[in-house]
């Protein structure tokens, strides 16, 4: 598998592995997406104006220590809002388990390589 193999593991939320000099990394942008939509939509609810205020809250304070407390607690709220997990349903767990062990596979490290030559 090389790094430019773009093929994702399909699902609600497309999870694609890309090789890197260390191991893998993934790239799940669509879940990305989501969290930014779930945030916009927390901060933008109509009967509860709460996560807004206390962004405008946070927003007039002076940028001082003793705000972060407060972008704390807004942060913590905003997480219980937001979607954490990525679903991936029938083979596709076993799909992604194989394409992780075949990139992250031992390989030589470019010094390694330079070594040996």
């Amino acid at each position: 598998m090389s790094n430019a193999d773009r093929t994702p593991i399909t699902g609600p939320i497309p999870i694609y592995v890309e090789t890197i000099p260390s191991g893998v990394a993934l790239d799940m942008e669509a879940l990305t997406r989501l969290v930014v939509a779930d945030v916009i939509d927390a901060l933008l609810r109509p009967e509860d104006t709460s996560l807004w205020d206390q962004l405008h809250a946070l927003a007039e304070e002076p940028a001082a220590t003793d705000t972060r407390l407060p972008h704390e607690e807004l942060v913590e709220q905003l997480v219980e809002a937001t979607s954490s997990k990525v679903p991936l349903y029938g083979a596709k767990a076993l799909e992604l388990a194989q394409r992780l062990a075949r990139a992250a596979g031992v390989k030589p490290v470019p010094q390694q390589l330079r070594r040996a030559s």
